[in-house]
């Protein structure tokens, strides 16, 4: 059945496009900060423990949202690693880094998350997308606000 919900097709389509890449961001970005919650060690271990165990449960219940935005409006979520690994702008975490690389490597994972939610936002707002809008905008709070406490953590 035709979707006609007052947002042109080629108009859904490179909002789910953005998405997309949104969708995969924030995977590899969960999966990266879970890695980080098993594997830290150090003086700060149950402070970044507990931090990133908040950090990456928020971002699985995003994923959920996102993939089902991508649904409504007509199109598949990507759902595989292979589909995230192409679409991801966050590289895979090999390895176990130290603390203080964690968090800095989550700053700059948080980041691109918000460099790519940004991007997705002027394509909503044109085309008077306002659920997809409203989705960004939350995603880009929590996004900014999770790097501003990550980069307050490296401050001596």
């Amino acid at each position: 059945m035709d979707i006609d919900i007052g947002i042109k097709k080629s108009d859904r389509q490179k909002i789910v496009n953005g998405l997309s890449h949104l969708l995969a961001d924030t995977y590899t970005l969960y999966l990266k900060t879970h890695n980080y919650h098993w594997n830290v060690i150090g003086p700060m271990f149950n402070t970044l423990h507990l931090m990133f165990m908040g950090q990456y449960t928020e971002m699985w219940n995003a994923t959920d949202l996102i993939a089902e935005r991508i649904r409504a409006l007509g199109h598949p979520a990507p759902a595989s690693y292979t589909a995230f690994a192409k679409l991801s702008s966050i590289s895979e975490e090999s390895g176990v880094p130290d603390a203080q690389a964690m968090i800095r490597n989550l700053v700059k994972g948080h980041e691109a998350v918000a460099r790519t939610a940004r991007g997705i936002f002027t394509l909503a707002d044109r085309a008077n997308d306002q659920p997809t809008a409203d989705l960004i905008t939350q995603r880009l709070q929590i996004h900014e606000k999770t790097a501003w406490m990550l980069r307050s953590l490296l401050e001596t």
